[in-house]
């Protein structure tokens, strides 16, 4: 059976949704040890994103072949019961035997939020950028059209080593300027690593003045990461959705 799994997780204090040779604090690590411990053999799960250490998500959703007796219901109590409260998983439910959670996504959308306001929300502190700076958001606006469509995002790619195509197409950047707070919202086919976060160091470089919104048409011809923006703070991110 091929099961799909909705999941949502606070990033704080993880390194990433990826299991990772050298720690078990991952996302991805304490679902499949959960797993393994129900089902009494090694579990592999496939996740649609692998996000980065500290990011965070509403809508990650995941998939595993297995054989239980369980019920959905009673598979996600279980996951609910043992995995750390940070991590939740929304629902269990039966997929096509070919589903692939990664393979499979026609859409991803990602939320990052930027403190703009003099003044932090404690209760909110973990899942904001604190700037606590006025950007220029039209200019912001502007820059962002050009980063609309299908591009070439090699130069907003931290992995240096790459050897896959780094053509994306990002459908739309919405940035709303709430007064205390800006945030944007990117839906997308598919981002490489850490483009969201680099996208938004360079808008929030536009915001500050100290590029204009043109430049993003040079940033994307060059293909080359120093050409961009810093990577803004991993806090600020959530991945919302993932869309099939």
């Amino acid at each position: 059976m091929n099961y799909r799994l909705d999941i949502q997780y606070d990033g704080s204090r993880y390194g990433g949704w990826q299991r990772q040779k050298d720690t078990d604090n991952t996302i991805q690590g304490k679902i499949e040890d959960v797993l393994t411990k129900m089902l009494g053999t090694e579990v592999q799960i496939q996740g649609a994103g692998r996000t980065d250490a500290g990011v965070h998500a509403k809508g990650q959703v995941a998939n595993f072949h297995a054989d239980c007796e369980k019920s959905c219901e009673e598979i996600c109590q279980y996951l609910n019961e043992y995995l750390p409260e940070d991590i939740e998983i929304s629902k269990v439910s039966e997929a096509e035997e070919r589903f692939h959670s990664r393979l499979n996504a026609k859409e991803k959308v990602y939320q990052y939020r930027i403190v703009s306001g003099i003044h932090k929300n404690v209760f909110e502190r973990k899942y904001q950028c604190p700037l606590h700076e006025t950007l220029d958001v039209n200019a912001m606006q502007e820059a962002a059209k050009y980063l609309e469509g299908t591009h070439d995002f090699k130069s907003f790619c931290s992995n240096k080593k790459m050897k896959k195509s780094s053509v994306r197409t990002i459908y739309s950047i919405e940035i709303v300027d709430l007064t205390q707070e800006i945030v944007i919202t990117y839906t997308g086919n598919g981002f490489l690593y850490n483009m969201v976060r680099i996208l938004t160091g360079t808008l929030i470089e536009v915001g500050r003045g100290r590029r204009k919104p043109e430049e993003m048409k040079g940033i994307l011809e060059g293909c080359d990461r120093k050409e961009a923006g810093f990577t803004a703070p991993a806090r600020g991110l959530t991945l919302l959705e993932v869309r099939y």
